[in-house]
């Protein structure tokens, strides 16, 4: 067998089993927490402090993985908004963004394997995104250091008005697909689906001459399109970096709307801005953990100011959501789902700038 044939039945078997490593991941965050992390406190009353997280963090994920934005778009003004509310105390910036990447990291990622075995990402054009945004999202999260909590509120706010009004202005509809003829199946993308000799080889995705896309997903449905565009979404992808690395979200928002607008179909669009949302979280957060010390006025490395008994719930919460989202987001028209974030997002906007002109 070539490396090539080993490499492909490697991947095969990973994706067709990923729910078991998606939820192996998160089990042993959870150990590793336990046992390694420095932590400020001890005992099962320090562990079992937040339990309530694990619920409001599975509903948060599964709708913003069904919609195809950023977690920290609806978890941060949680922790903003709700959190003091339940747990009687207020988290400072710093600490509301660095729970919110290290949660939707994992819910993302989930979220992402199950979008590629569902064969709705095109991982040629997420990686190309990934790589252009990388300096935008560092540069985003190195200035979260020093930003004032009252400018944090007003960008903050400013970032979800933008998202509202892209997420009101955006189809997100279903647009009814082609299926494919149900003949032998092939394993593609991940999965078994059908395959129409006339459309796809075995690989389930192929690129004609004129640069045209054709894409089978695992039940047999076929989209076609072109990756033209790159500089639109360039433009789109920064200044959505930028606000990823600073306040937690902010490229998945301005994301999706630039491949919807370069007509990418909104399935694979949706499934290839998880991936992009994914890397820059985990990227983003591991700059928030350990970047303070390389920026003037920001903190030294401290592990233990990780609120680590908040994050063992929100993780293996948001690594559920991420599993069910395909699937909802596969049975359900997403037009009620995105207006009824967009309104929400609008109003916690509305509340983070009395926050802001209040704290000047």
């Amino acid at each position: 067998m070539s490396a090539s044939s080993r490499s492909d039945t490697v991947q095969k078997a990973f994706l067709k089993y990923q729910h078991v490593f998606v939820f192996l991941a998160p089990l042993l965050f959870v150990v590793g927490v336990y046992f390694g992390a420095p932590t400020e406190g001890s005992g099962a009353s320090y562990w079992l402090e937040y339990w309530w997280l694990f619920f409001a963090f599975i509903v948060g994920a599964t709708i913003v993985n069904t919609v195809g934005i950023s977690g920290s778009a609806l978890f941060v003004p949680f922790l903003i908004f709700v959190f003091p509310l339940i747990a009687g105390e207020t988290l400072t910036p710093e600490t509301l963004v660095k729970v919110g990447l290290i949660s939707e990291s994992f819910g993302l990622s989930s979220s992402a394997l199950a979008f590629i075995q569902y064969g709705l990402v095109d991982r040629r054009l997420a990686l190309t995104l990934v790589a252009g945004g990388v300096p935008f999202v560092v540069a985003g999260a190195l200035l979260s250091f020093v930003i004032p909590a009252p400018v944090f509120h007003l960008l903050l706010g400013l970032a979800l008005m933008v998202a509202s009004y892209l997420l009101f202005k955006a189809d997100l509809d279903h647009e009814g697909p082609s299926e494919s003829g149900a003949g032998a199946e092939v394993s593609t993308d991940g999965g078994s689906m059908p395959n129409d000799a006339d459309k796809l080889g075995p690989a389930g995705v192929e690129t004609a001459a004129d640069g045209i896309v054709t894409r089978v997903d695992r039940d047999g449905n076929d989209y076609s399109y072109s990756r033209r565009g790159y500089l639109e979404r360039f433009a789109n992808y920064s200044v959505g970096g930028v606000f990823q690395g600073l306040a937690g979200f902010g490229i998945g928002e301005l994301g999706i709307i630039s491949m919807l607008r370069t007509e990418v179909p909104v399935r694979v669009a949706i499934g290839t801005n998880h991936i992009v949302v994914a890397l820059t979280a985990v990227l983003a957060s591991l700059v928030h953990v350990f970047g303070g010390q390389f920026v003037p006025g920001g903190h030294s490395i401290s592990l233990a100011s990780t609120p680590w008994n908040m994050v063992v719930w929100t993780v293996p919460a948001t690594v559920t959501g991420g599993q069910i989202a395909p699937y909802v987001s596969a049975a359900l028209d997403t037009t009620l789902i995105k207006q009824g974030v967009g309104v929400l997002f609008a109003v916690i906007a509305a509340a983070l700038f009395v926050m802001a002109v209040g704290g000047f």
